[in-house]
């Protein structure tokens, strides 16, 4: 990875956040359900072709995996990992809980992230040099909190696929701090921003173009994600991820992994 990758997602990223807001001001947004009732809009579509154009010109060897198109096949060194619209469900309904996503994986891992929010004027990224957030034109480097008790924690949570089990976590860590948005990426990068301790996912539909990015950005910021057990993410096999998500700023990971996982038994299979 050089600047020139991270100079091309940012503006591929801003680019696209500017067009799914004018589409969303528009009204005409087209909303169509997916298999396992997703929903995809116009926006969506129009974010990814310009996105995939735009990387695809720049680098016509690499490997580019969208959610919303067939997977592109190139050579194994570099793949890039593309979410349009994170947090469809809130770009619907009017919020700002969605975000533009660019991740990059270089060997095994995240090596270059891209969370941009178009509608409050922020953008997370991660670079060779750390993890920085820019909000109007001001940039500030990024480091998760110092919280070492998993009971203290600052969860984060979904605001379209909260279920029972996350009770049942909170119950279990004795967290009674919760917010709930819709983006991966953004909860990840709140994470990254110190604001959040915590985001724990045992829905097992999460993708890697849902957490690459944004992995890049907690990682760089001193965080951590893994599966439900504390294993690593896998980007080279399976797209997506069965065993569900802890991210966390990294203190409380172990402690935490140590509580839950027992809840989570069917899982680990």
């Amino acid at each position: 990875m050089d600047i020139t990758d991270l100079d091309l997602a940012l503006g591929l990223a801003r680019d696209a956040g500017a067009e799914v807001v004018r589409i969303r001001d528009g009204g005409a947004l087209g909303v169509e359900l997916k298999p396992g009732d997703e929903p995809v809009t116009i926006a969506d579509r129009t974010a990814n072709a310009m996105i995939l154009a735009g990387l695809r010109a720049a680098y016509p060897e690499d490997w580019i995996i969208s959610e919303e198109s067939p997977v592109m096949t190139g050579t194994d060194a570099r793949r890039w990992y593309v979410d349009p619209i994170d947090g469809t469900k809130d770009f619907i309904r009017g919020s700002d809980g969605f975000s533009v996503m660019i991740g990059l994986i270089e060997g095994t891992r995240p090596v270059l992230g891209v969370v941009h929010q178009p509608t409050v004027g922020r953008t997370f990224f991660a670079t060779p040099d750390g993890a920085f957030v820019e909000i109007n034109g001001g940039r500030t480097p990024l480091a998760v909190s110092t919280t070492h008790d998993a009971g203290a924690a600052r969860l984060v949570a979904s605001a379209s696929h909260r279920s029972d089990d996350i009770d049942r976590v909170k119950s279990t860590l004795g967290i009674s701090d919760e917010q709930n948005i819709g983006s991966v990426g953004v909860k990840l990068a709140l994470i990254a921003m110190g604001v959040r301790d915590l985001y724990v996912n045992p829905w097992p539909k999460t993708k890697a173009w849902d957490t690459c990015a944004p992995e890049a950005i907690l990682v760089a910021a001193g965080g951590r994600l893994t599966d439900l057990f504390g294993t690593p993410i896998d980007y080279l096999g399976r797209l997506d991820h069965p065993r569900g998500l802890i991210a966390s700023n990294g203190h409380i990971h172990d402690a935490v992994v140590a509580k839950i996982a027992p809840l989570f038994e069917a899982l680990r299979s």
